[in-house]
């Protein structure tokens, strides 16, 4: 017997539909006279609803209007809730009050959006989000500051020198605030001042304190932040509970630079002393070889100061090769990288990088950097010999269309761009148009 809850409290006239329990039906509802009819699809996938919808990590067995979510194949019913539980919201600004909820086109709200929970322990079925950018998109060029941009100092509404930074789901950007020996967040809408989130406590080996830390990232699974404490030559696990001040040392004796971590919860970490990237399972002290190791140069087994990382679901590995002043991709078990941007000696032609930091690669393999010595972001589609400049390229400065020394780079759910602005102490935002 197949039981629909029918939410009669929407107008009857409206048509709804959803790929609920059922993975290869769905189920289409017309509360006119509450007739009930079930059509055959091929997938999961909710043919012939928008190019966006997806089953998504929310877990209602539904097909959202979430950008990016995966399709996984898999929903549970578990935290099923009427629309009127479901409190009412803005795309695309995400303005839901609780952390764990995240605003979505609910189709069993007549595509109305709410408010709707994202358990923690569903995220094994939709991991992360992964971020569809369109090949030809473009920002708006003049940046809005949303962490710092009072000067260098280590107040809560300053930055003194960061490096790398983290976008959260909610938009909550944690930066590795590099001089002032801490981390610390900017939470979606306050740009006043940020929260310190770990150190904070003057440099030095301390439980509660950091050295010159140079990347941050967020593991979700148990609500800590991974942080590489560069000076330290350690890499900690801070918990981000109410507080918390002592870390977790997860590698020692290790010149770290570069984090990421995929969706089975290895951590990727560059090692500007031995020149190499090496993949960690939780607890585990040695490693896996994932890139370079053969000493400094400039062949396809070799790194000279590999300094930022991404990982993407494949767990192929891309090292920013700062002084080959390229980028490369080592395939997952590869013995040698690729060069897929840069290469050809430091410069500002488009064929060129001069000491690339940031990275970030979209689904459809597209790479971006923060391409440091040239104040400049760069887009290299797959197969090309050359990039584009998306933002910046106007010079070395402070104006909103310029950096100084772009460092880290991310995106948001939505394709904006968040850029660390090293020597100007900022954190700049560009808004996908």
């Amino acid at each position: 017997m197949i039981v629909i809850r029918l939410l009669s409290h929407f107008n009857s006239t409206n048509v709804f539909n959803t790929c609920a329990l059922f993975p290869t039906r769905c189920i289409q509802i017309s509360c006119n006279l509450f007739t009930i009819s079930i059509v055959r699809v091929k997938s999961q996938s909710c043919d012939g609803m928008s190019q966006y919808d997806r089953c998504s990590r929310n877990s209602t067995c539904a097909c959202f209007h979430l950008p990016g979510a995966s399709n996984t194949g898999i929903c549970t019913d578990r935290y099923a809730l009427t629309c009127s539980e479901l409190t009412p919201c803005t795309r695309p600004t995400n303005n839901c009050r609780q952390s764990d909820h995240i605003c979505v086109h609910h189709p069993e709200c007549l595509d109305i959006p709410v408010c709707y929970p994202v358990p923690n322990h569903n995220k094994q079925f939709c991991p992360s989000i992964a971020i569809n950018i369109p090949f030809n998109a473009k920002w708006t060029q003049n940046g809005v500051t949303i962490a710092g941009g009072n000067g260098k100092g280590n107040a809560t509404n300053q930055l003194k020198n960061p490096l790398s930074l983290f976008v959260d789901d909610d938009q909550t950007v944690v930066i590795a605030d590099t001089y002032n020996h801490r981390v610390i967040q900017w939470k979606n809408g306050d740009t006043t001042n940020g929260q310190v989130v770990a150190g904070g406590k003057g440099y030095g080996k301390g439980f509660n304190q950091l050295y010159q830390p140079r990347d941050a990232l967020i593991d979700k699974e148990t609500n800590s932040l991974i942080i590489c404490d560069a000076g330290n030559q350690r890499v900690l696990r801070w918990y981000r509970r109410s507080g918390a001040t002592q870390e977790e040392i997860l590698i020692d004796n290790i010149s770290c630079w570069g984090l990421a971590m995929d969706e089975q919860r290895y951590i990727y970490v560059s090692d500007i002393g031995k020149l190499e990237v090496r993949r960690y399972q939780l607890g585990e002290k040695n490693g896996t070889l994932a890139a370079g190791g053969n000493g400094q140069g400039d062949g396809l087994n070799q790194l000279n100061w590999p300094t930022y990382l991404f990982v993407d679901r494949q767990h192929n590995v891309y090292v920013s090769d700062r002084d080959n002043h390229r980028l490369m991709k080592w395939n997952k078990d590869a013995k040698e990288g690729i060069v897929i941007a840069g290469g050809q000696g430091k410069g500002n032609a488009l064929t060129q990088l001069y000491l690339p930091n940031g990275i970030f690669v979209d689904t459809l393999g597209t790479l971006y950097v923060a391409d440091y010595g040239n104040d400049r972001l760069m887009r290299w589609t797959q197969g090309v010999n050359q990039g584009t400049i998306i933002v910046g390229g106007n010079g070395e400065g402070a104006g909103a269309n310029q950096f100084n020394g772009p460092v880290g780079l991310s995106f948001d759910r939505h394709g904006n761009i968040f850029v660390v602005d090293y020597d100007n102490h900022r954190v700049q935002r560009f808004t996908i148009e």
